[in-house]
């Protein structure tokens, strides 16, 4: 099999020199925007379904959500929860979901949802950020998730969290503000996975692109 995707490009040579600033202010002013009211539906179709001493395992931006239905056979006692915004790619997943009774998918900002699960003290067992949008330009840094106002609050949230993506410098300022706000050391892994979790990384591997991955495990938190 042959892909045909393009490696991520940039006039970005390494971690953005201003990642450590931009955390330093995230920490000092905790994010706050009002929720979408269509992500409180979704939190509270969650919330009916939750059985609170049962694990959750988060699937951030799970796209068509085939990610999210692996993990779920991968952690048969956990809830898993796939977040994104699309409702059409979301459909592709939920056709297939039927097969699983640990699975849900949800419409919804993920943002709203960290801020959601902040708000009540709800503590995943682990989240997954598969692939995201490099935004490679050095002026999007605050669009990559490690460099995001809410980036604090998925950290302290807790749980194991795993980072995937093809551009290792995405993976190296993930891990660096990873251990920026736990104290942990963190390190970014060049791997190649047995079994694809999504399209994405079918497609790169395929392509033949280099695969990172950072893996935080789930007592790499703030201190209290």
């Amino acid at each position: 099999m042959q892909g045909n995707s393009r490696p991520v490009t940039s006039t970005q040579a390494a971690v953005h020199r201003d990642l450590a600033r931009l955390l330093a202010r995230h920490v000092a002013h905790p994010f706050r925007k009002p929720v979408a009211e269509y992500s409180r539906t979704a939190f509270a179709a969650l919330l009916a379904v939750w059985n609170e001493r049962q694990p959750l395992v988060l699937d951030a931006a799970c796209g068509t959500g085939e990610s999210t239905l692996l993990l779920a056979g991968q952690n048969p006692e956990a809830l898993v929860v796939g977040v994104d915004q699309s409702a059409r790619r979301l459909a592709r997943g939920r056709s297939l979901a039927g097969a699983f009774r640990n699975v849900i998918l949800l419409r919804a900002d993920m943002v709203d949802v960290w801020l959601l699960m902040a708000e009540r003290g709800m503590r995943p067992a682990a989240q997954y950020l598969l692939y995201p949008n490099p935004w490679p330009k050095p002026a999007q840094v605050m669009r990559r998730w490690p460099a995001h106002p809410i980036f604090p609050t998925v950290i302290g949230l807790g749980g194991r969290i795993e980072c995937r993506t093809n551009w290792r410098i995405y993976a190296e300022e993930f891990a660096q503000a990873v251990a920026t706000l736990t104290g942990a050391a963190v390190g970014v892994e060049k791997f190649q996975p047995a079994r694809p979790l999504t399209p994405f990384e079918r497609k790169y591997g395929a392509t033949g692109h280099a695969l990172y991955r950072v893996a935080a495990p789930a007592q790499a938190r703030p201190p209290c």
